[in-house]
């Protein structure tokens, strides 16, 4: 018999996925080279800061992609990596899939934020595969995780049975080692620094302890932790 991992969350209390996305995008920085994973981190191009835009990369070949189009005005000859309909912002460029990947290897991007199963305090990353469920599709993860300058994960801050996905290590397998330098999840903003999870933010109803309760590694501070206050979106 296994031990049950589970925690008990407090559902009203937790950020949208939209809202984890805006509060990432407030941290980059305008004029950045950016990667957005395929799904959920895509959100966070909607959500630019006012006088500040980013230049999105994909890795099937386009630089400075724009909005999603509008409904029914897609253009399917445009997409990103993940097959969804990308417009072009002025100055948008195309190119081969190698080159793409060169861009990446070659150290190019300021930025990569990517989705995740697992992250652990050490900054090793589990984001492609669940054990040995499914087929596996690791797609460019392996190569951003350790050619962007920094990698961002947002996520749900627990699983949905409600199991921990910052944990000691990670028990999946591991899209890269030491790779993670900042977390976004529901519940808080977490940096990781020296092989720890130190908390920047916490939302305002949520006690430490009860952060804690809900992360599967120590939680550490080196000064006051701000409240993480984000728009109704």
């Amino acid at each position: 018999m296994t031990a049950d991992t589970s925690v008990n969350t407090r559902d009203d209390i937790k950020l949208s996925n939209a809202q984890i996305a805006w509060r990432a995008a407030q941290d980059i920085e305008d004029g950045a080279y950016v990667n957005l994973g395929i799904g959920f981190p895509e959100m966070v191009a909607r959500y630019q800061p006012p006088g500040r835009q980013a230049i999105f990369h994909t890795e099937n070949g386009i630089l400075d992609f724009g909005e999603p189009p509008a409904a029914g005005e897609e253009d399917w000859d445009l997409i990103n990596a993940g097959k969804r309909a990308v417009t072009l912002k002025p100055g948008a460029a195309f190119f081969h899939h190698a080159d793409s990947f060169a861009m990446v290897r070659g150290g190019h991007l300021d930025v990569a934020i990517l989705g995740a199963y697992q992250v652990a305090q050490s900054g090793d990353l589990a984001n492609w595969r669940v054990g040995s469920k499914g087929v596996p599709a690791v797609g460019g993860a392996m190569d951003l995780v350790h050619g962007a300058k920094q990698v961002f994960v947002i996520t749900e801050h627990v699983t949905k049975d409600g199991k921990p996905k910052l944990v000691d290590a990670c028990t999946f397998p591991l899209t890269g080692v030491g790779c993670i330098t900042r977390v976004y999840t529901s519940h808080a903003v977490i940096d990781i620094v020296g092989g720890k999870f130190v908390v920047r933010e916490k939302l305002v109803d949520m006690s430490m302890e009860e952060l804690q309760a809900i992360t599967g590694a120590k939680l550490h501070t080196d000064g006051p932790v701000a409240d993480l206050v984000v728009p109704a979106l």
